[in-house]
C-alpha cells in the first residue's frame, strides 16, 4: 500500500529505503506534521516514487527541507537459524550480535526487525555473507516480508 509523506530532499531517491524512526523533538509546532509522521514507527519502507511538482518546504530536522514522496513497506534482509529457515513461516532473529566488524552483522541485527517480534519469512535467500559466525550459530539469510 503507497503513502505519500514527507522525507529530508537529500533522502528523497527511489528505491532508498529507511526505517521510520518516529516524531523529532524538533517536529513540536511544525504545521506539516501531519504529512511528515504519518508512517507506523520501527517499520522499514521504500521510496517507490517522488511527487514531481511539490514544492520544498523548510524543515527544522533537515537542512535541505523536505519534500513529498510514495512509500511503502519494504522487506526486510535478516539472518534467522537455519532450522527455522522456511518461506511462510513466522520466526524470531537468533538474538543480539556483539561483533560490529562481521559483514553479517547488519543482517543479524538488521533495521527494521526487533528481537522480540516474531516475522513470516517471505523468501529464502542462501548463505549469509559471514565465513563463519563468531558465536557459533547455523544462520541462513531471509527476507521477511513487508509489514502492512
Amino acid at each position: 500500500m503507497t503513502t505519500v509523506t514527507l522525507i529530508g530532499t537529500r533522502l528523497a531517491d527511489t528505491g532508498r529505503e529507511f526505517v521510520y524512526q518516529g516524531e523529532s523533538p524538533d517536529c513540536e509546532g511544525c504545521p506539516y506534521r501531519s504529512q511528515c509522521l504519518n508512517l507506523s514507527e520501527g517499520t522499514r519502507y521504500r521510496v517507490t516514487g517522488i511527487r514531481e511538482n511539490a514544492q520544498t518546504l523548510d524543515c527544522a530536522v533537515h537542512d535541505a527541507g523536505v519534500r513529498a514522496v510514495e512509500v511503502e513497506p519494504a522487506p526486510v534482509p535478516a539472518n534467522v537459524p537455519s532450522r527455522q529457515a522456511y518461506a511462510g513461516s513466522r520466526v524470531s532473529l537468533a538474538g543480539p550480535c556483539p561483533h560490529t566488524e562481521c559483514p553479517s552483522h547488519g543482517y543479524c541485527v538488521p533495521d527494521g526487525a526487533d528481537f522480540d517480534d516474531e516475522r513470516v519469512i517471505d523468501q529464502v535467500l542462501g548463505e549469509p555473507p559471514h565465513d563463519t559466525c563468531a558465536l557459533d550459530r547455523d544462520l541462513t539469510l531471509v527476507e521477511f516480508r513487508a509489514e502492512e
